[in-house]
């Protein structure tokens, strides 16, 4: 059984910065690729980056260059560091265990104007 319990999110102001974790325990975290997924309200649950085992990474174009995905295998971690916030990147963030079913609970993420 695997489980990914993301850190809290919170509210954040444009042009700021906010770093999320996700904390994997029961999993093979260190031979997975790991990602973080946003879904925003009414809307789908779309992709933001992707980490392999080896540390390759990539990422959804609304946020390449502003965010950094990064893994600590001795730790069991993933984490999303956000810089440069727009108010449209206000969405509950999940991160996932990429090509299983397994997914946090989600973090809620809210950048104001």
């Amino acid at each position: 059984q695997v489980q990914l319990v993301e850190s809290v999110g919170g509210l954040v102001q444009a042009g700021g910065s906010l770093r999320l974790f996700c904390a994997a325990a029961g999993s093979i975290f260190k031979i997975s690729a790991m990602g973080w997924y946003r879904q925003a309200p009414g809307k789908q649950r779309d992709f933001v980056a992707r980490i392999t085992s080896g540390g390759r990474t990539n990422y959804a174009d609304s946020v390449k260059g502003r965010f950094t995905i990064s893994r600590d295998n001795a730790k069991n971690t993933l984490y999303l560091q956000m810089n440069s916030l727009k108010p449209e990147d206000t969405a509950v963030y999940y991160c996932r265990q990429e090509g299983t079913a397994y997914w946090g609970k989600g973090t809620l993420v809210t950048v104001s104007s």
